[in-house]
């Protein structure tokens, strides 16, 4: 299974600007999944959520190949510069694998976010709360509100 390919949607917000590939579902909790062949879902974070973690510094993955797995539940963990976070999964079925180049390089994590620093993959079927990534634009246009809007009141106190 190859990262997204081909027509991407140009998001800019404020400062935060990026390329949501078109064929990928989103999460509200900011990851992305890849529907492939036979099933198949290869999962990872989305540049918001990257940013919100800052610069990968370490993960874990708590199941093992072939582990039945639910959406919402806790298979691991990232470690950026600015916050550590548990890893939800957002498919259910059966745990592959998670992706053998970060144990070299986490920071694809970080700087190829939809192609070689995808997290894991799952055999099975997507959370029914993903959305496709027009409505993922929306969550993010509310997020990055609600960010700007804490950050103002912020400075005015």
């Amino acid at each position: 299974m190859d990262a997204p390919r081909g027509k991407t949607l140009f998001y800019k917000r404020s400062t935060f600007v990026t390329h949501l590939p078109v064929d990928a579902v989103y999460s509200p909790s900011h990851s992305w999944l890849l529907r492939g062949e036979s099933g198949r879902c290869r999962i990872g974070l989305t540049k918001f959520a990257t940013r919100m973690l800052g610069e990968m510094v370490d993960h874990k993955f708590e199941l093992s190949a072939g582990a039945a797995v639910d959406v919402g539940q806790i298979i691991g963990w990232v470690e950026g510069f600015k916050a550590i976070s548990d890893v939800y999964s957002v498919a259910s079925g059966q745990f592959l694998r998670s992706n053998p180049k970060l144990v070299e390089d986490i920071s694809l994590v970080s700087s190829h976010p939809y192609g070689d620093g995808w997290l894991y993959e799952v055999q099975g079927e997507a959370d029914s709360r993903c959305l496709d990534v027009d409505a993922y634009s929306g969550v993010l246009d509310a997020t990055i509100d609600k960010i700007l809007e804490e950050q103002k009141l912020e400075e005015n106190k």
